[in-house]
């Protein structure tokens, strides 16, 4: 009986110890341990099965081919939404340099509607204006050469000292469209005045020559030289006359409707002769003008003429305006010789040498 009682606690004993190991190190445990650490993780990317994450981001990612302006999985910081779709520049349709292609003037004939000039959509279609933009430097960059070809005093400047910006100013105009129309560009001795580019769709690309709104100074000595008769004047009046620019530009006088004709018709011209200036005098149509310019307009078939057709064109009508430029340059920087025929100077104001001796007798 004692033998008995000892064996007795043995056993139990043992498995007393058996017990009191770690559940982690029991076999049982070790049975249970995966369910039993899915069940009581607090992490939710444990309870998600491998395999479907894979498929759902490839799933996504199809999505996102599928509609590029959905931005529901882009990573939008706050205060930031989708607000369209880029679109690039076509892939076809280019010129090559010295040209000007149809793309350029679909793009600057979609700046006329008022929904596209617009910053927003503007944005959406930069990949197109720039590439548009490449091929306008490139243009300009013939037409430099065509240009400095034709008149000496032009100098050679790269494209990007004589294209102007697309945007318009608005600081100061009731206007508030942010973009021009038309891509420009001007070319002369003194920088950007002279011979003036601009092409727009709709057969109003123009190419134009003169002085627009000359300082005080300039305009007051080019009318000294006209009421004095000058060689200068005398010139400008042969230049106005001439075949060539006439048959360019229309006829030396004012058009009867007021509409452009020669160097005359523009928005500035005065209605009345100016101050201390006989309105009898000959040249009252011309002391009028506060701009002397002329235009010549291309149609839009023969600005994407193929080949150098169009730079061809652009140079026989540059021939004829030099000339122009030469003399209203002269006209506004030479000063007035006070030796200058007298007897041309009266006549000019409608006096006459006789008749103001006689006055001066009475």
């Amino acid at each position: 009986m004692p033998a008995t009682r000892k064996v007795v606690p043995r056993k139990r004993a043992q498995l007393s110890n058996e017990d009191s190991e770690p559940e982690s190190l029991h076999s049982d445990a070790l049975d249970d341990l995966p369910p039993k650490k899915r069940t009581r993780s607090s992490n939710p990317k444990s309870n998600s099965p491998s395999k479907p994450k894979p498929k759902r981001r490839k799933h996504k990612a199809k999505e996102d081919d599928e509609d590029d302006v959905d931005g529901s999985d882009l990573d939008l910081k706050e205060g930031q939404q989708v607000v369209g779709r880029v679109v690039q520049a076509p892939k076809t349709g280019w010129v090559p340099p010295g040209q000007v292609s149809q793309n350029t003037l679909d793009f600057l004939a979609k700046l006329k509607d008022p929904a596209c000039n617009d910053r927003e959509w503007f944005k959406l279609h930069e990949p197109v204006y720039r590439r548009v933009e490449k091929e306008f430097k490139e243009f300009i960059e013939a037409f430099t050469n065509m240009l400095t070809d034709v008149d000496s005093q032009i100098p050679p400047l790269p494209p990007k000292d004589v294209i102007h910006r697309i945007y318009r100013d608005i600081r100061f105009s009731n206007d508030k469209t942010p973009y021009k129309k038309g891509l420009s560009a001007s070319f002369s001795r003194s920088g950007r005045k002279g011979i003036f580019a601009f092409f727009k769709p709709g057969d109003e690309s123009v190419i134009a020559a003169g002085a627009w709104c000359p300082a005080k100074n300039e305009l007051a000595t080019l009318r000294n030289h006209l009421l004095r008769s000058t060689p200068a004047a005398k010139t400008l009046h042969t230049i106005l006359t001439s075949k060539a620019f006439t048959t360019h530009f229309g006829p030396p006088r004012p058009h009867p409707h007021g509409d452009r004709q020669s160097v005359f018709g523009h928005e500035d011209e005065l209605k009345v002769a100016p101050k201390g200036v006989d309105k009898n005098h000959k040249d009252i149509a011309l002391l009028k003008c506060r701009s002397l310019a002329v235009s010549y307009r291309f149609t839009d078939a023969q600005v994407v003429a193929p080949g150098s057709e169009f730079i061809d064109m652009l140079r026989g009508v540059a021939d004829v305006m030099t000339p122009f430029v030469h003399c209203l340059n002269d006209l506004m920087t030479l000063p007035v010789d006070d030796g200058s025929d007298v007897e041309n100077e009266e006549n000019d104001t409608g006096g006459s040498e006789e008749g103001n001796s006689e006055d001066g007798d009475e």
